[in-house]
């Protein structure tokens, strides 16, 4: 009898996951495996209880079709090599990944797979479009979005795979524990796992047709938040991209993740070198102004408003994201990377193609093709929370200010000034910088 293990690392779901499709097409039995990486266990307080969640749901419905998640800690080159030794297996499926750890842990396991004669097969699912899919003339990949974005839009995306009905497991096999679930450091973080994906699916089916006009309201809040849920593959981004038809706005965004996820495979070093060589700028040293950004604490209300979003809830709105990482880079003068180091400590959604890229577009050494582009905190916070309920929501101690004018606190009478328990705003290094004069 055939026996094939399925390494399940960021595609925790069994809707359109073409690794467990596979394995249960062309095995006779099939051994759902998820190894507890301690070199990655200590990246996210909150990312590693979405994981442990989500490992707990995704064990359920395995348990519902016949199977189980056997759980192993340790090297998982070295524990799924171990398992195939107790089962017999001749046959060893994962989804495809970018990062650098990935693409090493893949190399390690090909070279064991090698040795002890085990078949080792790639499967995409991570993205819509495989990330080595598209190249322009000349290239090997593309470094501009809107080129990507006509090829991807062409491309011909592979269909969805059926989900098992039944998965037949061997007898014998102990599944093991999860461990207790951790502590996280976000009170409000969205719970894990695909029961809860498919759930914010349906939802997000009924109401996406006003995305196009509303993604970038604050205080609306008109999203998917399905974001962590991509990261660690509760949900297919090319369920979610089928899931709304004609929506091209949100396709688009859809689309984005795609693009950074080839850009990372061209370019290893997305989180730690500019990838413009001559983006770098010479980045200001001011260990103070870093921490006030990271504690929501610079004076200015939008800025702290985001930071205190991302601390709350281990997620923060994209065009606050914008504005947060423009603030520190092109405001403060502050070098990218321990923003970007800040926002994966928090992030559910943390991942290093779309953080990293994200970051480096914002800073101007990544892929924007306006690099020298900045955002007004003030007009921005005008523009997308015109009456300063996204501001309130995040930051109490300005509750008590009413409309617009919640923005400039620095603007308001002395005597209400004082009674605010909320400090000045940080000086800028750049002169132009009119929105914090009267």
């Amino acid at each position: 009898m055939r026996t094939a293990i399925v390494l399940f690392t960021r595609d925790l779901r069994v809707h359109d996951n073409p690794a467990l499709a596979a394995a249960c097409a062309n095995a006779d039995r099939v051994v759902p495996l998820f190894v507890l990486d301690p070199a990655l266990g200590g990246l996210s307080a909150n990312r590693n209880r979405f994981l442990h969640q989500s490992l707990a749901d995704l064990r359920s419905t395995l348990r519902e079709k016949g199977a189980d998640l056997v759980l192993r800690s340790g090297d998982p080159v070295a524990e799924t090599i171990r398992l195939a030794g107790e089962t017999d297996a001749t046959m060893v499926g994962l989804a495809a990944d970018v990062s650098t750890y990935a693409r090493k842990r893949e190399q390690r396991l090909r070279a064991e797979c090698d040795r002890h004669r085990i078949a080792l097969k790639l499967f995409p699912g991570l993205t819509v479009v495989d990330p080595g899919a598209l190249k322009p003339g000349g290239g090997d990949s593309y470094r501009v979005f809107t080129p990507y974005y006509r090829a991807w839009h062409a491309a011909e995306w592979r269909d969805e795979v059926v989900t098992p009905r039944k998965i037949p497991m061997p007898q014998g096999v102990s599944p093991g524990r999860l461990p207790a679930l951790p502590d996280g450091d976000s009170p409000d973080a969205a719970e894990g796992g695909e029961t809860e994906a498919r759930r914010r699916l349906a939802a997000w089916r009924r109401r996406h047709d006003g995305y196009a006009d509303g993604h970038d309201d604050l205080p609306a809040d008109a999203t998917s938040r399905l974001s962590p849920y991509l990261r660690f593959g509760c949900l297919s981004p090319l369920s979610l991209a089928n899931a709304v038809p004609g929506n091209e706005a949100f396709v688009r965004q859809v689309c984005w993740r795609d693009f950074y996820y080839q850009v990372a495979l061209a370019f290893p070093q997305i989180s730690t070198t500019a990838y413009r060589k001559s983006g770098d700028l010479e980045w200001r040293d001011d260990p103070d102004g870093l921490k006030h950004w990271q504690d929501g604490l610079t004076g200015v209300p939008v800025v702290d408003a985001g930071m205190r979003q991302l601390r709350a809830e281990g997620w923060m709105h994209n065009r606050a994201r914008l504005i947060t990482a423009a603030f520190l880079t092109k405001h403060l003068g502050i070098d990218w990377r321990p923003g970007l180091r800040w926002f994966f400590r928090w992030l559910l959604d943390g991942d290093v193609p779309n953080n990293s890229g994200n970051w480096q577009w914002v800073a101007g050494t990544g892929n924007d093709t306006k690099p020298y582009r900045r955002f007004n905190p003030i007009r921005q916070a005008q523009r997308f929370d015109p009456d300063g309920a996204y501001v309130r929501r995040y930051v109490p101690e300005l509750k008590g200010i009413e409309g617009a004018a919640v923005h400039q606190p620095w603007r308001l009478p002395a005597d209400v000034r004082k009674g605010l328990d909320y400090p000045a705003p940080l000086e800028s290094h750049r002169d132009e910088a009119v929105w914090l004069r009267p």
